[in-house]
């Protein structure tokens, strides 16, 4: 690897790592424990876009950076945890078939936060939450892969940092 496509690659991580925070800080919709955010379309965009690793980087980073940031440090390990790997199987997953990919990234939030999360909250307040996180997975993976879509068909280019 080049030093210019080492360059690139961290300033792409950096980048989306801040929109991730951004957009699980924009909007957050509280529920019982936790909060509903917009952190899965910058996700579902990486990994549609870039690489699994670029995906999995930023997802895991930004949404547990937002995390302290927002007031909930108790959620980032959790946050880095099951987003990180949202963005990882969904990148992976999306050179080979994008609706599996589609299918296993949505599934992965609601059932790392029950598991996980329900170490922080509870069983049943996770289990409670569970559908809320699948609808917020579910929105997040529609516009993220809108916005990879168009990204690529109006940005040709992009396809050169997917490195």
């Amino acid at each position: 690897m080049t030093r210019s496509s080492k360059a690139i690659r961290a300033s792409l991580i950096s980048s989306l790592t801040a929109l991730a925070a951004v957009f699980t800080l924009l909007v957050k919709i509280p529920t019982g424990k936790g909060y509903l955010n917009l952190c899965d379309v910058v996700i579902f965009f990486a990994a549609f876009t870039f690489n699994p690793l670029i995906a999995a980087s930023c997802a895991g980073l930004g949404t547990a950076l937002a995390d302290v940031i927002g007031g909930y440090p108790q959620w980032a390990l959790v946050s880095f945890a099951v987003h990180g790997l949202e963005g990882l199987l969904a990148g992976l997953l999306a050179r080979f078939s994008k609706p599996l990919a589609l299918a296993v990234g949505v599934a992965i939030v609601p059932l790392g936060y029950l598991a996980l999360g329900g170490l922080l909250t509870g069983y049943a307040v996770a289990l409670m939450e569970a559908p809320l996180n699948l609808l917020q997975s579910l929105v997040g993976a529609v516009l993220g892969v809108m916005v990879s879509r168009s990204v690529k068909a109006s940005y040709p280019p992009v396809y050169d940092l997917l490195i």
